[in-house]
């Protein structure tokens, strides 16, 4: 089945017709899905370490940190190993496989936390667990997405590939709200860590039966003549020194630079501010009622959680009109917009005006990751005409590496800009009139200009479709005289 924006053509990318390069794209989403499934079921579930175990708060943002810093120094190397792996099964295939089935264990395995320890016991086996939890994670995802970037060599089929992938990847956030919810039950378990045992296992499930999918009926293309004939052995020497050269070469390549600063500008602008956005209603279109402006919140953001699904498939459509650079140079100034409307319908006076700009904000992140995996595709084909070699996993993870980063520094940055403004939640609804202007200043201002700085540095960086369709003719000439 293809999903209704994906339309029903031959499908030139993929070589195949519309029916089976849409079953393609719905096996690669169901990988997406697994991927947010599981960052959203790992944040979601932490809260059981404090309110189940009683820990301290300290350990518990200890345990969220740690690993993920973990994770982030361990893509860029899998990016490397699944870059250079030869087997008969394909460079991503085997880690995709591989790391589902370990990172679903794993995942089941530490939730599993035995009563009447210690503190100091349960964070000791809660961090072992989330470096092997981690390690699986980065063993899944890294080949995964690097697997989308070679997928098709189609300009607009890219498009099409990861806007689909990004809408079911969307569905996996309907489920980490209600973990809680769910592992709270007193009809079906006894107190939540028992409830966490259980729904561990249930989501382990899931993402093994649903993760191994791509591995299984996905294949990856081969270029024996070009890329393929100069990759490097894995061994250790060449693994080290490999690894460093392979990095290195991937930040000289300027478009490359040009999308992770744009991603990180779009994304880190949204984090840094997201919390304030409550404060907001709360505090000055609420007058410091908690209940009503967390209502006006949680109304806001349903909107723009639907709204996401409506602008990935309006993204998606646009990128194959009017090429991706465009496309997101329309999407991201439509939330530029959104940020924009705020400072007025956020509006004490008329409360119902916070859902107007929620549809609009959507357009941020729901084309961002929607155009900016299309480019990356772009850009491993930029590298191969210049050194031969496809480095989807290495280019692909350093792309999420900045991003993971930038989110860390970013939730670090919110709390001394939160500060900054002069909020004291023991003053309640009594907050300053300049706290309430730079708490207003600070959700409007910040995301808009990080928004229009990332479509100047979009704008500038050539990514055109004239330009990438001109590399992928040079490409397959290149391909065609070494194969004859």
């Amino acid at each position: 089945g293809t999903l209704a924006f994906v339309p029903a053509r031959m499908v030139d990318g993929f070589g195949l017709s519309a029916s089976a390069a849409g079953g393609v794209m719905v096996l690669y989403g169901v990988g997406a899905f697994v991927n947010n499934l599981l960052a959203g079921a790992i944040g979601g579930m932490m809260i059981v370490l404090n309110l189940g175990l009683q820990m301290n708060p300290a350990l518990v943002g200890s345990l969220a940190a740690i690993p993920r810093l973990f994770d982030a120094m361990t893509d860029p190397i899998m990016g490397y190993v699944s870059d250079n792996t030869r087997s008969r099964w394909g460079r991503r295939r085997p880690y995709i496989f591989v790391g589902a089935i370990m990172v679903g264990l794993v995942f089941m395995g530490m939730w599993q936390l035995p009563a009447g320890k210690t503190e100091d016991y349960y964070f000791t086996f809660f961090l072992i667990g989330s470096l092997l939890f981690y390690t699986g994670y980065t063993i899944f995802a890294t080949p995964w997405v690097a697997l989308g970037y070679e997928l098709t060599d189609d300009y607009h089929e890219r498009t099409r590939l990861m806007g689909t992938q990004n809408f079911i990847g969307q569905l996996a956030y309907f489920i980490p709200p209600w973990l809680l919810v769910i592992m709270q039950s007193q009809t079906y378990f006894t107190d939540m860590v028992d409830g966490a045992k259980s729904v561990a296992i249930v989501i382990g499930a899931m993402v093994i039966v649903l993760g191994v999918l791509p591995a299984i009926f996905l294949r990856e293309k081969v270029h024996p003549q070009g890329a393929e004939a100069t990759r490097r052995p894995l061994e250790f020497r060449s693994l080290f020194f490999g690894f460093f050269k392979d990095f290195a070469t991937s930040l000289k390549v300027v478009p490359f630079l040009q999308i992770c600063i744009a991603t990180f500008l779009v994304f880190n602008g949204f984090i840094l501010i997201a919390s304030f956005q409550t404060y907001v209603l709360i505090y000055y279109v609420s007058g410091g009622d908690q209940v009503e402006g967390a209502k006006l919140a949680g109304y806001a953001g349903t909107i723009a959680t639907f709204s996401t699904f409506a602008v990935i498939a309006f993204v998606a459509w646009l990128g194959t009109k009017i090429g991706k650079q465009r496309a997101f140079l329309v999407s991201t100034g439509i939330s530029a917009i959104g940020y924009g409307l705020k400072w007025f319908c956020y509006n004490p006076e008329m409360p119902w005006l916070v859902m107007v700009p929620a549809p609009l904000l959507a357009f941020g992140l729901g084309g961002l990751f929607t155009v900016m995996p299309a480019m990356m595709a772009d850009i491993v084909d930029q590298d191969e005409l210049k050194t031969g070699l496809r480095r989807e996993g290495m280019y692909g993870a350093i792309f999420w590496w900045v991003v993971k980063l930038g989110m860390a520094a970013a939730l670090a940055g919110s709390g001394f800009l939160l500060n900054a403004t002069g909020f004291d939640v023991a003053l309640g609804g009594g907050q300053s009139e300049r706290t309430i202007f730079l708490l207003r200043l600070s959700d409007t201002l910040i995301p808009a200009v990080a928004s229009l700085i990332a479509m100047a540095v979009i704008g500038l960086s050539g990514l055109t479709e004239a330009r990438s369709r001109q590399v992928r003719d040079e490409l397959d000439a290149r391909r065609l005289s070494l194969a004859t």
